[in-house]
């Protein structure tokens, strides 16, 4: 058996900074296991190139989820070095203060906002705010956007937010571009800004194609894992630390394959039960994006570019000449923090907007744009209450689990998405982007009631990637994990990654989980 120091399941946004962190002191050996298989596909280079890679199987976990209407969709992960941020739609923010402040209320000491804003300043590399020292985590706004971008901002503007270049800037109502992990017109992962620039410390071994069978526990205490990598097992001893790290859904059932967990699933499953733990794959919260798409007059925004062979070929080129236009840009190119009503003490709801619109979706094809003109606007409530669960469904990691998530079920929830949309068409009612306008076309404007809405969400939105939760961490016994993030009954094994976060942060999770994995490593190494 191979020993290491310290072993991490997962190469994602959190197995990286732990990469960089832990094998920073040469004196710790440190093993970083991936199921997937090195970044080395062009489309992760490529910002907009994220669409080729969700639909790919050998970039991405597809995960089937039933939603509390009894639809199923498909949940996708990233199944490579980099994790998701490796296919995501590059879109970053910090969460808002209030948020992790909240989070140290909730009796969970070293998360609040005077701990994590350092953090943020030590990773970030952000021309919005420049520092003497920047960070590995090289971070822009979207810029050569198309002209509508202009007019949606405006539109934005004339409803009363705030115009900023910094949407991490201020937890009032505002609108901009947003901030994206891209670089010069590249994609920056996390494997590219932290584990590419180390991968030749001595100390630092990087096994992928490598799928976890199990924590190997002996005595309550984590020892190792069982590894199964080409047809054979392999199993991987941590002196101090095993730490998990592979995600809101891969975490939680990697531990409940591993006997930690609800005692019935996992009798049902065909686990002995090492510690029943009702928490572990409890708890999913999740966004829920509702879509708000119109028919635009004219050949404008993005559609006319990039609906067919040809425009695709020039974009392409355009890319790959100068790193530029739109094959450049992230997912969606303007972002609003903005109250549903206005008796909400601060933001509770989060929009995309975008000068494209999504043709309906084909079974194993990558997005796909309507012919015509058209844009699109993504609404959800930023704190979202509404909670789902995880379970397996047999005692090894290559079943997937059983997601159920129970989207705007809690009435928060419900009297928010409403509001929320009905903010939305007042976004695109008036300003210069409404002379753009002919018609929206999804939901459609017969879409008015309460019930209707909420079903449009459901029916025609997206899940926002966000998931949280499924290894909380608490200040009671009944929390999968501590505010340091060790799990609970089980010496020398941690969880670091979203699934330890009870609640939802303002906005997008990958730079919330960067910045977690960072102040982790600090926990782990004792520097705290």
């Amino acid at each position: 058996m191979e020993e290491f120091d310290y072993v991490v399941v997962g190469a994602g946004t959190a197995g990286c900074v732990l990469a960089y962190r832990l094998s920073a002191d040469p004196t710790n050996r440190v093993l970083l296991v991936e199921a997937g298989g090195w970044d080395s596909s062009l489309f992760v280079r490529i910002p907009k190139g994220f669409s080729k890679l969700m639909d790919g199987g050998s970039t991405t976990w597809h995960y089937a989820a039933t939603t509390n209407a009894g639809r199923r969709e498909r949940w996708q992960r990233g199944r490579l070095v980099g994790g998701s941020s490796s296919i995501n739609g590059m879109i970053y923010a910090r969460g808002g203060p209030a948020d992790w402040d909240a989070l140290a209320e909730r009796g969970n000491p070293g998360w609040g906002w005077h701990t994590m804003l350092p953090v943020y300043q030590q990773i970030e590399d952000h021309p919005a705010r420049p520092t003497p020292d920047p960070g590995p985590l090289r971070l822009s706004t979207a810029v050569g956007t198309d002209d509508l971008c202009e007019e949606m901002i405006a539109a934005g503007v004339g409803q009363g937010l705030r115009r900023t270049d910094d949407l991490d800037d201020g937890d009032d109502e505002r609108i901009g571009y947003t901030t994206a992990t891209i670089s010069a017109g590249r994609r920056v992962s996390a494997a590219d800004a932290f584990l590419h620039p180390v991968r030749d410390r001595p100390n630092l071994t990087v096994l992928v194609r490598a799928t976890v069978q199990r924590v190997l526990v002996v005595e309550g205490r984590a020892v190792g894992v069982r590894v199964r990598r080409a047809g054979q097992s392999v199993d991987y001893r941590a002196r101090a630390e095993v730490v998990l790290a592979a995600g809101a859904i891969a975490s939680p059932q990697l531990l409940q394959v591993s006997g930690i967990g609800p005692g019935d699933v996992l009798r049902s499953a065909g686990v002995p039960v090492l510690l029943d733990r009702p928490r572990v794959g409890a708890g999913m919260r999740e966004h829920r994006m509702a879509v708000l798409q119109y028919r635009l007059a004219g050949e404008v925004g993005y559609n006319p570019l990039l609906n067919n062979v040809v425009g695709q070929s020039l974009a392409a080129l355009r890319w790959l000449v100068a790193r530029r236009g739109p094959l450049a840009l992230p997912v969606h190119d303007v972002a609003a923090y903005l109250r549903s009503t206005p008796e909400a003490d601060r933001p509770d709801a989060h929009l995309l907007m975008a000068p494209f619109s999504a043709a309906p979706p084909r079974p194993g094809r990558a997005l796909e744009l309507e012919r015509q003109a058209g844009l699109m606007c993504l609404g959800g409530v930023t704190r979202a209450r509404s909670e789902g669960s995880l379970e397996i469904t047999a005692p090894t990691p290559q079943t997937p689990p059983r997601i159920t998530v129970n989207y705007l079920t809690d009435p928060y929830d419900r009297a928010v998405a409403v509001a929320t949309f009905r903010r939305m068409r007042e976004f695109f009612a008036s300003g210069p982007i409404a002379r753009h306008i002919v018609a929206e076309t999804v939901p459609g404007p017969a879409v008015r009631t309460e019930r209707d809405l909420l079903d449009a969400a459901l029916h025609h939105g997206y899940t926002g990637y966000h998931a949280v939760g499924t290894c909380a961490m608490g200040p009671d016994d009944a929390d999968v994990v501590d505010p340091e993030l060790r799990v609970r009954g089980v010496d020398g094994l941690r969880v670091v990654d979203a699934s330890v976060l009870p609640t939802l942060v303002a906005g997008w999770i990958n730079g919330p989980v960067a910045a977690l994995a960072w102040r982790a490593a600090d926990l782990i190494l004792g520097k705290v």
